[in-house]
């Protein structure tokens, strides 16, 4: 059952366990994602009537307010994301990049496409192939295709719609969290605000360091936090509605709408600014789709989430139309006096709950970054053994919490920091609806009418906004761009410097003949010592060539071990590979020179390893290569260089299991981390599959040379530009980047190599 890509169950046996699964994430989503969506009645008219919209105390200006609420709320969380834009997932994952990585894989319009050998064959990649381009689809690709320019454009657009959702990860919190606090002043007015920015700060202290348990524990723990705090606002704004005005229920004719632009004019304009946090956490929905499936999160929206939303807004909007002086505090003021205590108490707690969404959504696009190589090396821990997309990441979640502590101690104001949050969430939807333009043409095959009827219903909504939005970037909307800046600086030059390193690799990759005629002559004196030597790459040369370290390596050092494995930890486009179809092994000369090459491919979502288990499984990929070629015919066992790798199924066969034992205990782990412990005496029958009494002899000398010791081979590189670069280049590669390298995690660390067991290789890269 994979509830994260939403497969559905294949026997009626599992319909019952599928549908539970489903009502559990549902469950789970509400102490994740709506938490953002769900706290913004708190501050949203609040904000919205703090300009010169506050001089319109008219009923029309207050319809035509909640009209706008219900629309935007309508249009952008519920049509274009819940119903639209979640079905453009990348395999179960969602979010800016998801979208990106969707048109990398299917053409060349993207950076992130270069691809390394031998993924071809896998099915993730086969199962979505489009069975005919339509002509709008090939004049879109070929036009990106044809134009290097554009194509780094779109990387850099994408790019900077993931910053500005990094940024929101600063400003939720905030904002949710200082508006929540800030009712404790309708009670206690001479209460002085430094109490209340000291509170929002416990608060998120709180917050960020609940986050390690991750989001599975979280989860469980918030929803019944927003689950009451919509049951408060809902039934609350059933007793404002009928209480006070009944009648606003009028205002969800769009009528309403066209009568507050004619009536506000100018003002109604620069309102937009204060509405459009009404839609805030609309994009978490889409970058949270990872952690949870589409059909939860359709089913906690659509049938819980938007309709207390919409009564909160309405009783909210029916008691300020009766008490205008009360536009400031609007909330807290319609909140009954019985119930206002334990009101203040839940929507404290709910705004917890409202910065999980963005915060799990800035771990989700951070992990999708790194892996594809637009982000340092950091720490990415996984949560949960059963959904793959739940993760936490030490060194973004307390850089985040510093941040959060010190935008509320240096805003302290709710309004300015309005301004920055707003603008920071319409730039990200707008960049949402220009990658589903592409999507839905290049990917879909759609017709362009379609693209474009999408591409402008929301964008010309969401354009609005924005304009409204830039035109308080004097008053706190500088933040987003400052906070995005900078990150997009960090991403945009780690993600240069990566690809010109990789670049150099494969460019400077010494080739197997070179390798295999040395070896031949011994024209150099290689000696070959006892043991096993695993060499690592990740820029595809140790899956076509000698990785330019290794070559360096022998050159001053003319040694190796007697089995030599190069490995290539490759990274590809797809949020999770299959574990039949993650390794690949192949053989490099002939049998008697123990050389063989290995390529491991992960999809960006998911984690790497235990060390040990994945020397384990990699000794045991090896030995069923053996047994492959051993079963073949005599012409697969070929001495060529350049022959086919082949792909080594998830689980060792009962032949390989047999002959390891007989050969004495072996810890056996397959790819999710089951293992047993076999241990015989004799050969049993079953071992007679080995057709090739020289193949078990090859395994047999495999396993001794690893009891003789194992060795990781990785390269430490330090890239620099040539002189003759420009000042740019030398910016982002010699200090930038090179900054970057010496703060993140080293290779050896991320692949989790014993130090006693390491031999790094120094290199120099000009590039």
């Amino acid at each position: 059952m994979d509830l994260e890509g939403g497969v559905q169950p294949r026997s009626k046996k599992s319909s019952w366990g599928w549908q539970k699964g489903t009502l559990l994430l549902a469950y789970q989503s509400f102490g994740v994602v709506y938490g953002d969506l769900c706290i913004s009645p708190v501050y949203v008219y609040k904000n919205t009537f703090s300009g010169k919209l506050r001089l319109h105390e008219e009923d029309e200006e207050i319809l035509g307010v909640l009209s706008l609420v219900f629309w935007s709320l309508t249009l952008i969380p519920l049509l274009k994301y819940i119903i639209l834009v979640l079905g453009a997932d990348d395999n179960g994952e969602g979010g800016t990049f998801a979208l990106y990585s969707l048109m990398c894989r299917r053409s060349r319009m993207g950076l992130l496409n270069s691809l390394h050998a031998g993924h071809g064959s896998l099915s993730t990649y086969n199962k979505d192939e489009p069975c005919k381009e339509s002509r709008s689809s090939l004049i879109i690709r070929g036009f990106f295709e044809k134009h290097y320019s554009l194509r780094v454009v779109l990387l850099l657009f994408v790019l900077m719609g993931t910053s500005m959702v990094i940024g929101d990860g600063v400003l939720t919190p905030t904002m949710s969290v200082l508006s929540a606090v800030s009712g404790l002043r309708i009670k206690f007015p001479e209460l002085h605000e430094n109490y209340t920015v000291l509170v929002a700060c416990i608060v998120l202290v709180g917050l960020f360091a609940l986050q390690h348990y991750g989001t599975h524990r979280v989860g469980f723990l918030f929803a019944p936090i927003l689950i009451s705090w919509l049951a408060c606002i809902g039934g609350i704004g059933i007793y404002n509605l009928l209480k006070w005005n009944p009648s606003v229920v009028r205002a969800l004719s769009p009528y309403y709408i066209y009568n507050f632009f004619r009536k506000a004019g100018k003002d109604g304009w620069s309102s937009l600014g204060g509405i459009v946090l009404c839609i805030t956490g609309a994009e978490a929905m889409f970058a949270d789709l990872g952690h949870f499936s589409k059909l939860s999160l359709r089913l906690g929206f659509t049938i819980v989430v938007y309709p207390c939303l919409v009564l909160a807004y309405m009783g909210e909007a029916a008691y300020l139309s009766k008490h205008r002086e009360d536009l400031q505090s609007s909330f807290y003021k319609a909140l009954p006096d019985r119930v206002f205590w334990p009101v203040l108490i839940i929507a404290t707690l709910a705004t917890a709950v409202g910065s999980q969404a963005i915060i799990s959504a800035t771990f989700s696009i951070i992990s999708q970054c790194r892996a594809l190589g637009c982000f340092p090396r950091i720490k990415v821990v996984h949560t949960s053994s059963h959904v793959h997309g739940q993760i936490y990441i030490p060194e973004v979640n307390w850089t985040l919490m510093s941040l959060c502590l010190a935008v509320t101690i240096g805003f302290r104001d709710t309004e300015m920091i309005g301004n920055a949050y707003g603008l920071a969430v319409i730039l990200v939807m707008f960049a949402t609806t220009c990658l589903m333009f592409l999507v839905i043409t290049t990917v879909w095959n759609r017709s362009v009418v379609w693209a474009a009827l999408f591409a402008a219903g929301f964008g010309s909504v969401e354009l609005l906004y924005l304009s409204a939005c830039l035109a308080k970037v004097p008053h706190g909307g500088w933040l987003p761009l400052l906070l995005s800046l900078a990150t997009l600086l960090v991403m945009s030059a780690w993600h240069y410097g990566t690809a010109k390193k990789q670049e150099y690799e494969l460019q400077n990759k010494v080739c197997l003949d070179h390798l295999l005629g040395l070896i031949g002559s011994g024209s150099m004196g290689l000696v070959r010592v006892p043991g096993v030597g695993f060499v690592y790459s990740d820029s595809g040369a140790g899956a076509t060539g000698v990785p330019p370290m290794f070559a360096h390596f022998v050159t001053n050092f003319p040694a190796f071990h007697r089995v030599l494995v190069f490995v290539s930890l490759q990274t590809l486009t797809v949020p999770k590979v299959p574990p039949e179809e993650r390794f690949l092994v192949g053989r490099i000369g002939r049998p008697e020179y123990r050389l063989f090459r290995c390529v491991v491919r992960y999809g960006y979502k998911e984690g790497r390893w235990d060390h040990f288990n994945f020397e384990n499984q990699l000794l045991v990929k090896v030995v069923e290569f053996l047994r492959l070629q051993a079963d073949g015919a005599d012409g697969e066992r070929s001495s060529s260089v350049s022959g086919e790798m082949s792909v080594i199924p998830a689980a060792p066969s009962q032949a390989v299991v047999d002959a390891l034992a007989s050969m004495g205990s072996c810890e056996i782990s397959n790819d999710k981390g089951y293992s047993k412990k076999v241990r015989f005496e004799e050969m049993p029958a079953a071992a007679a599959a080995w057709r090739r009494e020289e193949t078990r002899s090859e395994v047999r000398e495999l396993l001794e040379e690893r009891e003789a010791g194992v060795s990781y081979m990785v390269g430490h590189t330090c890239v620099f530009a040539h002189e003759s670069s420009s000042a740019v280049k030398k910016f982002a590669v010699n200090v930038v980047y090179g900054f970057l390298r010496r703060n993140s995690r080293r290779p050896a660390v991320v692949l989790g190599i014993p130090h006693t067991s390491l031999i790094e290789v120094g290199m120099a890269y000009r590039v």
